[in-house]
């Protein structure tokens, strides 16, 4: 039989566990028996308390029916009454307890008449001291049939309880017994176990670990870079005997590949190294990795002479490169400060522009105000004029008004010439009448005493409407004259406003040429400062660019010194 290493664990576990398994089992049948006869004692406990728990019973009933039987009051029938309910109960329960004894049954059984008697005995008794007296009642006590079967129950509950303690000292007996065998059973196996655990534990550790350890020691030798170790390999047929052969090939391969190894490292590429087998990754990598080895430093040979001329040619370039960018950054230096004294002058420009647009909006402002104070003239002049008008016309009513009144004056001096030639007819013809015509001639004189007032009021009315019509004469040529300086005022007026009116289109047109000359000017002045940020980003990138040529020209002659150096690696080299 080949004992492999999983064979060898299989058997020392299998006959551990097999050890162990018998002790379980042995352990559970002593533990189920020990449980057992844990049983049987509570058992027996049960009966024996069921056992005092019936001769309570009966007792209560007796210390009832003697209270009552004393004193003849009911409520001394409370533990009567309990007693003999629960007397027959008890029994029936102690009769299933010890159904398992037929000795304890029968003695149960036999209980049944003795508690029925003592029972009926107690009842009797008190129904006659109920229905009679105390006397009848005592007379039945003392007739001693009740006290015998007492007696009998009392013999049957002591022999039962001395059979259950001859049964429960057996019974402990054997559970403690069952206990110890249980006990040293567990002890005795596990010990056992623990043997023949040890025992396999140490011979599989001397087969297995052993050299287990060796191999692990020549692995971390290994891994640490000394392929020097070497693996005693035996006839060993199993896991271990496998692994320690397949390390010695490992270990030999390792060796045959450092060998190739320490040659490359010398620059020696001709080393070939042939794979164990098409599995055999690492030799595959190895000679995958000589071949672009050998084919890579052919490449770099010929790159390394490409890459020293290129150099030269570079670094010949980049030179020139730097001397053009420094040329041209003095260039755009000179440049930049010529737009900034442009954008300077444009900015003085600029402000000047915004005077100037400034003040032709003022003018623009001054001669709308003009135009509106014209308009207002104009329009004062033509009321002026119509309120002339207004009074010739008045003063030409007035004439006519005055006319109108001279002629009632002549009708007035009329009236007043033949009132007074009234007057003196009246006072001729009173005179005539004589006493009679003395009213009359009264009345005729103060007719004409009133036609002297009205001629004499005639000529001061006539006199005052001369000098209105003279007034009004005056008053006529001066509206005249009035409206006359009114319409040449208004024609000059309007030839103001119309001057105005040119004025104010020519000062709206300059003003719009100044705020376009202004906008001109501030865009041209944004133009210069983008121009001027322009030059001065193109001054700092040719500074840059001055920097970078240099760092460029650096660049390539550490380029043309790396390909020399390049050239000198790849010389060493033997492909």
């Amino acid at each position: 039989m080949k004992w492999n290493v999983g064979t060898k664990i299989i058997t020392g576990f299998g006959v551990t566990v097999a050890i162990f398994v018998i002790v379980g089992a042995v352990s559970y049948r002593s533990v189920a028996r020990q449980n057992e006869h844990a049983e049987w004692v509570a058992h027996t406990h049960e009966v024996r308390n069921q056992l005092t728990v019936l001769l309570s019973s009966m007792q209560d009933a007796e210390t009832g029916q003697r209270g009552y039987l004393i004193t003849g009051l009911d409520r001394y029938l409370a533990p009567y009454t309990s007693g003999i309910a629960a007397a027959e109960d008890n029994r029936k329960r102690l009769a299933e307890l010890v159904d398992d004894n037929p000795k304890q049954l029968a003695w149960a059984e036999a209980l049944a008449p003795l508690i029925a008697d003592r029972l009926a005995v107690l009842q009797e008794s008190v129904e006659v001291r109920r229905t009679r007296d105390f006397a009848a009642a005592q007379s039945i006590v003392l007739s001693e049939r009740g006290t015998t079967a007492m007696a009998g129950v009392r013999r049957i509950i002591r022999d039962m309880t001395l059979a259950e303690d001859s049964l429960l000292r057996t019974r402990a007996t054997e559970a403690q017994a069952s206990t110890q065998s249980t006990e040293w059973t567990i002890v005795l196996g596990t010990l056992a176990a623990l043997v023949v655990a040890g025992i396999a534990g140490l011979l599989l550790t001397r087969n297995i670990a052993g050299p287990l350890r060796n191999l692990t020691a020549v692995a971390e030798r290994i891994t640490v870079g000394d392929l020097a170790a070497t693996v005693a390999t035996d006839e060993r047929s199993d896991e271990v005997g496998v692994l320690a052969r397949a390390f010695g090939s490992m270990t030999r391969s390792l060796r045959t590949m450092a060998g190739a190894a320490e040659k490359i490292a010398t620059g020696d590429l001709r080393a070939t190294l042939q794979p164990q087998s098409p599995d055999d990754l690492l030799g595959n990598a190895f000679m995958r990795m000589t071949d672009n080895l050998r084919r890579q430093i052919g490449s770099l040979m010929e790159g390394a002479a490409v890459l020293g001329s290129a150099a030269s040619e570079i670094v010949a370039s980049t030179a020139q490169l730097a001397s053009g960018a420094s040329e041209s950054a003095a260039a755009v230096t000179e440049t930049t400060t010529t737009v900034e004294e442009i954008r300077q002058t444009a900015q003085m420009s600029n402000q000047k522009a915004k005077g100037v647009a400034d003040t032709a909006q003022k003018a623009v402002q001054i001669s709308h105000g003009g135009r509106k104070s014209t308009e207002d003239a104009a329009a004062g002049m033509g009321r002026i004029r119509t309120q002339m008008e207004a009074i010739a016309e008045s003063m030409v009513r007035l004439s006519e008004q005055s006319q109108t009144i001279g002629q009632i004056i002549t009708s007035v001096e009329d009236l007043a010439a033949q009132s007074n030639l009234l007057a003196v007819n009246a006072a001729i013809e009173a005179a005539k009448a004589g006493e009679h015509g003395k009213g009359f001639g009264v009345v005729a004189q103060e007719v004409k005493s009133l036609a002297e007032q009205s001629r004499q009021a005639t000529d001061r009315v006539r006199t005052i409407l001369s000098d209105i019509q003279k007034a009004t004469t005056a008053a006529v040529m001066a509206t005249e004259q009035g409206s006359k300086a009114v319409e040449a005022g208004g024609k000059q007026t309007e030839e103001a406003g119309a001057s105005i009116q040119l004025l104010m289109g020519s000062v709206t047109e300059s003003a719009q040429a100044a705020t376009q000359i202004a906008v001109s000017s501030q865009q041209q002045l944004i133009g210069l400062d983008q121009v001027a940020g322009a030059m001065e980003n193109i001054k700092q990138a040719s500074g840059q660019n001055v920097t970078s040529a240099r760092q460029l020209e650096t660049a390539a002659r550490s380029l043309s010194e790396l390909g020399q150096r390049l050239k000198q690696l790849v010389e060493n080299y033997s492909v």
